[in-house]
């Protein structure tokens, strides 16, 4: 009889110390998930000027191109939930767009300058490029030496743009996008286009095909970098690391 007690009070201290254990358990997942749902998801709003193949580009009503790849791959292994579509705009107006907080993150062959990197903040750099001169096809136009007294047209607030305001005796036709420019060229109403020259390289790939030739040596040596704002430097961190796992 004494031992069936035993057993039994043994049975009931087991039960007892099982339902216990998975009532700490629960409460613990509980814990966990209530956790997790109070965790906020890292958002961003991607703004890009679309005038630039093939780092951005519209294809077919889709914004699509090397930096939107680049920026959802980004997104992807960082676990970033990009807000909304990409916002297009000019050129001109990305910065002052994340100074605003008009969106949070810029893409669009964005050289890396100590004057936009007071205004926003820059990735580690993506890509080399730097500027070289595109001219017609028939042009004598050797390089920069053969531009005195000539016209160039430009991409309004581009490097190119800054650079060849500063020379003397050449003339600078400013456009809001690089197609402009380029029709300008084609036109006969400049000699000669100064920009990033994978840009060059597309359109002499694709619509200036016979048309165009680029001259000369690269300008300059520049580093993309993607753009954001001031206020979003956890979205900086993020990025960066992302860079790094890709």
């Amino acid at each position: 009889m004494m031992k069936k007690k035993l057993a039994l009070i043994i049975a009931v201290v087991f039960l007892v110390l099982t339902v216990a254990g998975c009532g700490s358990n629960q409460n613990q997942n509980a814990g966990d998930q209530g956790q997790n749902q109070g965790e906020e998801k890292v958002t961003m709003r991607v703004g890009a000027d679309v005038t630039f193949p093939p780092f951005e580009m519209v294809i077919n009503g889709e914004v699509t191109g090397f930096d939107i790849d680049l920026i959802k791959a980004i997104a992807e292994v960082e676990n970033i939930e990009i807000v909304g579509d990409i916002q297009t705009m000019d050129f001109q107006g990305l910065i002052p767009a994340l100074q605003t907080n008009s969106i949070d993150v810029a893409v669009a062959g964005i050289t890396i300058r100590e004057d936009r990197a007071k205004q926003v903040n820059f990735s580690k750099p993506y890509y080399h490029s730097g500027i070289t001169l595109l001219v017609r096809a028939d042009s004598d136009i050797q390089g920069v030496e053969d531009l005195k007294g000539k016209t160039v047209a430009v991409k309004l607030g581009t490097t190119g743009d800054i650079m060849f305001s500063e020379m003397e005796g050449i003339t600078v036709k400013r456009f809001n996008n690089i197609d402009e420019a380029y029709r300008e060229l084609i036109n006969g109403g400049a000699d000669a286009v100064p920009f990033d020259n994978p840009v060059h390289q597309h359109y002499i790939n694709t619509e200036g095909k016979g048309k165009v030739k680029v001259v000369g040596e690269l300008l300059t040596g520049e580093d993309y970098g993607i753009a954001v704002s001031k206020s979003r430097p956890d979205l900086l961190e993020k990025i960066n690391s992302g860079l790094d796992k890709l």
